[in-house]
């Protein structure tokens, strides 16, 4: 990217607002039998700690903090349910060595669509005071209501488009066993032009190896703008019930891996550990 990609990047990082993104999540399983599929969606990036301080502007008439609306974030759905989404990041950052991850935290995840939601994935872009990527935790959920989060750091700051690794050591899918590892790579570029504007493309790229090889390739990927009740209701319109999908989507494709006569994997014991690195 080029130096005025990084600013703007840098720019958009501190400020305190809520972006909506809309974009797709792509799968493709490569054996032992081929599976496929893609589909749209929307998702948020939160500043967390702007919106633990409370200086986030929330002008909206169709979305909430951790009240019922047509989309809403709610802090119970991550953390630990008993510290601000804050100082429970905060202590997990320290606890690992990072102390210098001051700056803000951006939280990449699916709103709730009419008060539900599921989160496969979210992702805590942990930033120091300057703007720069100091790590990134993966925070991942199974449909048994099991957590798991992996930290992603190299000691330094995060340049955009590094792959990073991280063993599994965590329950997904039946359809895979718990040993190999992930790659992941996130990446940051410039969208079209839009009503004046240069808009942040987010993607980040999850493929997963076992013991044979590259078996899952994944990502999720959106473009950003800024949120507004116009904004909010055409992606209700363009994907309703977007979140309810999202569950109903991963037992479809789990039917699908069945009738496909690929290996299940039954549930193993959780991991103790609440963190991996």
């Amino acid at each position: 990217m080029t130096p005025a990609d990084n600013a703007t990047l840098k720019q958009q990082t501190a400020s305190p607002t809520i972006r909506l993104c809309t974009g797709e999540v792509l799968h493709k399983r490569l054996r032992p039998a081929k599976n496929a599929f893609r589909y749209g969606v929307f998702f948020i990036r939160v500043p967390v700690r702007a919106m633990t301080a409370q200086t986030v502007s929330m002008p909206y008439r169709f979305f909430s903090h951790n009240r019922f609306n047509l989309l809403s974030f709610f802090d119970k759905d991550h953390g630990d349910g008993q510290r601000t989404l804050c100082d429970w990041l905060d202590a997990i950052l320290h606890e690992h060595g990072i102390n210098d991850a001051d700056g803000e935290i951006l939280l990449q995840c699916f709103p709730r669509v009419l008060g539900y939601v599921f989160n496969p994935v979210s992702f805590w872009f942990c930033h120091r005071h300057d703007g720069s990527l100091r790590a990134i935790i993966c925070e991942v959920s199974n449909t048994f209501g099991e957590k798991h989060l992996y930290l992603l750091e190299q000691g330094d700051t995060l340049i955009n488009g590094q792959e990073l690794h991280a063993k599994k050591i965590f329950h997904v899918s039946p359809f895979c066993a718990v040993e190999g590892h992930y790659r992941f790579r996130f990446l940051q570029t410039q969208a079209r032009e839009r009503e004046g504007q240069h808009n942040i493309r987010h993607i980040a790229r999850i493929d997963y190896d076992d013991h044979q090889g590259p078996l899952l390739i994944t990502s999720v990927s959106g473009e950003e703008q800024a949120m507004g009740d116009q904004q909010i209701v055409r992606v209700m319109l363009r994907y309703p019930l977007m979140t309810f999908g999202v569950v109903a989507r991963i037992h479809i494709q789990a039917l699908r891996l069945w009738l496909k006569r690929v290996p299940f994997f039954s549930k193993p014991t959780p991991p103790s550990q609440e963190v991996s690195r």
